[in-house]
């Protein structure tokens, strides 16, 4: 299964040659990832070749491992309320040997959503994910994919969101990748209210197909939009949320309590926002109530990454929370999330609202 998260006509070409020892960053190189992954992922019937006839599969049902499912919006595609996102990991912080460690551990522990995209690592994301479902002979039906579509290449016709950049044109092209099997859905990525309800309007006034879900920032220390906004999407024309970052980029695991470790991605120079929010008014405000949290944590039995990612899932309008590791054992702290979930009571929940600050939203702010 496969959903196009909001963007762009990405012209594919297709190309069989090793791009090992070219640069990552070169068009070539960028134009094969994208055709590889595009046979492992976005032409979803092409599947059935890749799996063995005589493999033993173990599947990833849920009854075993815990992990719930939710609907993504109001479509009749279930995905699992945790997934695994590829950005800055992949192609990137990571081995492709640990990429692989990672998505065993998530598949096997019931996620059947992973997040990607066109730009990631330059196409490389895309082309590791592909290869590591080729290689554990997963069903593709089994699987999950969404890919975003937008920074495709330096050319002004490779970016942007084509067919050119005006709404009608989007909803025609996502209904095109879709009519055409390269996409099952198509959603939305940091599109505001009222772009998500002009293209809702597009698609209806054309007899087109509209988006099923937004990418959306949503953690402890940001919130509008998932809790206020966006469910009142979901009423009104079925659109869920999926969202990332429940860690706020990291800040929430507690690294950057006693400055910057040179090895993180604050430390990097393309991530100077990340530092400067850090080291800002409002991060030293956040790092003070987080130390209130961990109270909290301590309380529930679990770690206050794990309180974070269970506050996310706790709102019933988030179809998925993606989460983002580097190491085995950080995605095994993550999904523990699931155990702790049912103590995420009114109570709990009241305690975490008065730290942060926040009004506490109503439920009519959720799904029901």
């Amino acid at each position: 299964m496969q959903v196009s998260i909001a963007c762009t006509d990405h012209n594919l070409k297709r190309g069989n040659g090793d791009h090992s020892k070219q640069s990552a960053t070169s068009p070539s190189v960028v134009n094969q990832a994208r055709a590889k992954f595009r046979t492992v992922a976005i032409i979803a019937r092409s599947f059935g070749s890749f799996t063995p006839r005589h493999i033993s599969l173990k599947e990833s049902t849920g009854k075993h491992t815990g992990m719930k499912y939710r609907n993504l919006g109001k479509s009749g595609l279930r995905v699992s309320c945790l997934g695994l996102g590829t950005w800055v990991t992949f192609g990137g912080q990571i081995t492709d040997e640990v990429a692989e460690q990672l998505m065993t551990i998530a598949y096997e522990s019931g996620v059947n959503l992973f997040d990607t995209a066109e730009v990631y690592a330059g196409g490389r994301a895309e082309v590791i994910l592909g290869n590591i479902i080729k290689k554990k002979c997963w069903r593709r039906s089994s699987l999950v994919i969404t890919t975003k579509l937008y920074w495709g290449g330096k050319a002004e016709t490779e970016r942007g969101l084509s067919r050119k950049h005006i709404i009608e044109e989007i909803v025609r092209a996502m209904t095109y990748v879709i009519n055409q099997g390269m996409a099952m859905y198509w959603g939305t990525s940091r599109w505001t209210a009222m772009e998500i309800m002009e293209a809702y309007s597009v698609a209806r006034q054309f007899n087109l197909i509209p988006p099923v879900c937004e990418q959306a920032e949503y953690h402890l220390f940001q919130r509008e939009k998932v809790e206020v906004q966006l469910p009142e999407l979901y009423h009104k024309i079925g659109v869920g949320a999926m969202t990332w970052s429940p860690l706020a980029c990291g800040i929430i695991t507690g690294k950057y309590e006693n400055g910057i470790p040179e090895s993180s991605r604050a430390s990097m120079k393309s991530y100077h926002w990340l530092k400067e929010k850090i080291v800002s008014e409002e991060g030293r405000k956040q790092q003070a109530k987080l130390k209130e949290l961990n109270h909290i944590a301590e309380k529930l039995g679990c770690t206050l990454p794990q309180l974070a990612v269970a506050w996310c899932l706790r709102n019933e309008g988030v179809s998925s929370v993606l989460l983002g590791t580097s190491n085995p054992e950080q995605l095994t702290e993550n999904l523990g999330a699931i155990q702790v979930l049912p103590k995420m009571t009114s109570h709990v929940v009241s305690e975490i609202d008065h730290i942060l600050g926040n009004r506490p939203y109503s439920k009519k702010d959720y799904r029901s």
